[in-house]
């Protein structure tokens, strides 16, 4: 398996990127020993790529993007407006020398029109993210596409959802997956990653509590087995938050305290993913 440890950029900040809290972030991410970090691009597409890649340089970090739709980018109801902005999030993510934009790419968070998602909005959203692919792969991009939980989409919630997109586009759509959805959405842990095979590129490393993996209900064993079982090539990013971190319970619904700080909660997690690969060998 070649795989990538990654932190979140919300690892350390809250996800309105301002430059002063992405090059900390970035720091930290370096000092903390991961091998890249993902940038959550802000969708006003206030950021400088070129200040950001000598930053990234620096620290020798890799880099992985991502992208999660506002509601006034729904794509069944917006989807000019979508590809828009998604094209846009690819050319940030060509500029700082990264090869994948991955998120939630489907939908408008927190979008709901009371039903299930029709095949005329399935088509459209389809259509809108084949365009896109199209665009991501002059610029050698993979695009990821991250299911979510019912309570945040209609749209996409589990790897099978994005397989079907995938399966009606091009090549450069992959799954990206997060354990905090597929907890919710999946009937396991093992079957949605051998289903998404060499498709999987990027996971979302994160407790069923958002906090300590190994401290909650997430099936890790059965996550890391289905990694080995397909040969996995690509990023596993801690994806859990601190309500250590000013504003963070306000932006991401952590309403609970949390047991760790952020710094404690990215070391630990990080040894966790490490331990977890070296128990397959």
């Amino acid at each position: 398996m070649k795989i990538k440890l990654g932190a979140s950029l919300l690892s350390w900040i809250t996800p309105n990127w301002t430059a002063e809290a992405g090059h900390y972030a970035i720091k930290k991410t370096a000092q903390t020993g991961f091998d890249l970090i993902e940038i959550l691009l802000p969708t006003n597409m206030e950021f400088d790529s070129e200040t950001v890649k000598k930053q990234l340089k620096e620290n020798k970090l890799d880099v992985a993007c991502s992208l999660n739709l506002p509601k006034e980018a729904h794509i069944p109801y917006y989807p000019k407006a979508a590809l828009e902005l998604i094209c846009k999030a690819l050319d940030k993510t060509a500029a700082v020398e990264s090869t994948f934009l991955g998120g939630v790419l489907h939908s408008g968070i927190g979008v709901f029109n009371g039903n299930p998602v029709t095949i005329y909005e399935k088509e459209i959203v389809i259509n809108v993210l084949g365009e896109a692919a199209l665009y991501a792969q002059k610029l050698g991009i993979t695009i990821g596409i991250e299911p979510i939980n019912r309570y945040e989409s209609y749209v996409c919630n589990t790897a099978a959802n994005v397989l079907e997109i995938i399966d009606k586009t091009t090549t450069n759509l992959a799954v990206h997956l997060d354990t905090f959805h597929m907890n919710i959405e999946e009937n396991n842990f093992y079957d949605p990653i051998i289903a998404s095979g060499k498709k999987l590129k990027h996971l979302h490393i994160t407790e069923s509590n958002r906090g300590m993996p190994g401290e909650g209900t997430v099936n890790w064993d059965a996550l890391f087995k289905g990694l080995k079982d397909i040969n996995f090539e690509g990023n596993l990013v801690l994806e859990n938050f601190s309500s250590s971190i000013a504003g963070m319970q306000q932006a991401v619904s952590l309403w609970q305290t949390s047991p760790h700080n952020a710094e404690e909660l990215a070391i630990g997690s990080l040894n966790f993913m490490r331990k977890k690969i070296e128990d397959l060998d």
